[in-house]
C-alpha cells in the first residue's frame, strides 16, 4: 500500500539557497523554512543577507543562517563552500539561484556584461556544486537522495523581449548543465533539476519593465496581463515547485527543466 503522509515533506532537511536575500531566492528560502527545513542563504551583500535571514527566521520560525559570498568569483565560491562545511556535515538541498543580468544594445554590448553574467549564472553554479559535493554525497548516503535545483529562466527556453544577450544564453547553458550533471550524479543519488521561472515580482524584472527596481506599490497587474495566466507568479508558486522537487514526491523527476511561468513558454 502506498504511503502518502509525508509525500511533500522537507521537514528536518538542510538547505542552502544562493541569491536568497531577495526575489525568487527569498521566496524559495521562505517556503523551505516554513515547511520545517533548516535554511542557509547566501548573497553578495552581507548586510542585506544578514537582515533577510533574521527576518525570515522571525517570520517563519526555525533556523535561517546568513553566509554572504560573491559567487561570480572563485574565491567567493570556495569561501562559501568552506564556511558551509564548517557548519554542516551534509547538505540535503542546494538551490543555485544566484544570478546576474545585463542589458545593452547588440552593437554596444560589452565584454564585461558577457563575462559577469556567464561567471555568475553558469561557472558559479558549476563550481559551487562541485565544492559542495562532499556534503551532498554525505546526505545521499544517509537518507533520501540529495537534491540540486538550478534556477534558470524562460529566457533560456525562448527569445526574450529585452537586449539581455548573455542572460538568455547563460540560462540555456544552465538548463543543459542540469541535464549533464544529472547524467553523471543520479547514480550517486544526487538528483538535479532546473526551474525556468517566468514573470515574478522581483527586483530584476522590475528593472526590465521600467519600475526601476521597485517591487512594492507598482503595477504588477499590468505585467501579468501579458501572461496567459493573467498574473505574475507568487511566492507559493515557486516555493511549491521547489518543495515538490526536493520532497519524496519528486524523487523520480530527474534532469528536467520545468517552466514556472503561467503559460508564457507554451504561448510563445
Amino acid at each position: 500500500m502506498a504511503q502518502f503522509g509525508d509525500l511533500f515533506s522537507v521537514k528536518g532537511k538542510t538547505a542552502l539557497v544562493t541569491g536568497g536575500s531577495r526575489g525568487i531566492g527569498e521566496m524559495i528560502a521562505a517556503g523551505l523554512l516554513a515547511n520545517g527545513a533548516k535554511v542557509y542563504i547566501s548573497s553578495r551583500k552581507a548586510d542585506v543577507c544578514d537582515a533577510t535571514a533574521a527576518r525570515l527566521a522571525q517570520t517563519y520560525g526555525g533556523t535561517c543562517v546568513s553566509l554572504p559570498a560573491d559567487l561570480s568569483r572563485m574565491d567567493g565560491i570556495e569561501s562559501l563552500a568552506a564556511r558551509f562545511a564548517e557548519a554542516e556535515p551534509k547538505l540535503d538541498i542546494l538551490v543555485n539561484n544566484a544570478g546576474a543580468s545585463w542589458g545593452a544594445p547588440l552593437d554596444a554590448f560589452p565584454e564585461a556584461g558577457w563575462d559577469k553574467v556567464m561567471d555568475t549564472n553558469v561557472k558559479g553554479v558549476f563550481f559551487l556544486t562541485q565544492k559542495l559535493l562532499p556534503q551532498l554525497r554525505a546526505a545521499a548516503a544517509e537518507g533520501p537522495p540529495a537534491r540540486v535545483v538550478n534556477i534558470g529562466s524562460i529566457d533560456g527556453l525562448k527569445t526574450a523581449a529585452f537586449d539581455t544577450f548573455s542572460y538568455g544564453a547563460s540560462k540555456a547553458a544552465l538548463h543543459h548543465l542540469t541535464r549533464f550533471m544529472a547524467a553523471h550524479l543520479t547514480r550517486e543519488r544526487i538528483l538535479f533539476n532546473a526551474i525556468a521561472p517566468g514573470p515574478f515580482p522581483t527586483w530584476m524584472l522590475s528593472t526590465g519593465v521600467g519600475f526601476r527596481g521597485e517591487t512594492e506599490n507598482v503595477d504588477w497587474a499590468s505585467v501579468g496581463r501579458r501572461n496567459p495566466s493573467g498574473r505574475v507568479g507568487s511566492p507559493e508558486d515557486i516555493a511549491g515547485l521547489t518543495i515538490f522537487l526536493c520532497s519524496r514526491a519528486g524523487e523520480y523527476v530527474v534532469g528536467q527543466t520545468i517552466a514556472c511561468d503561467g503559460g508564457a513558454v507554451a504561448a510563445s
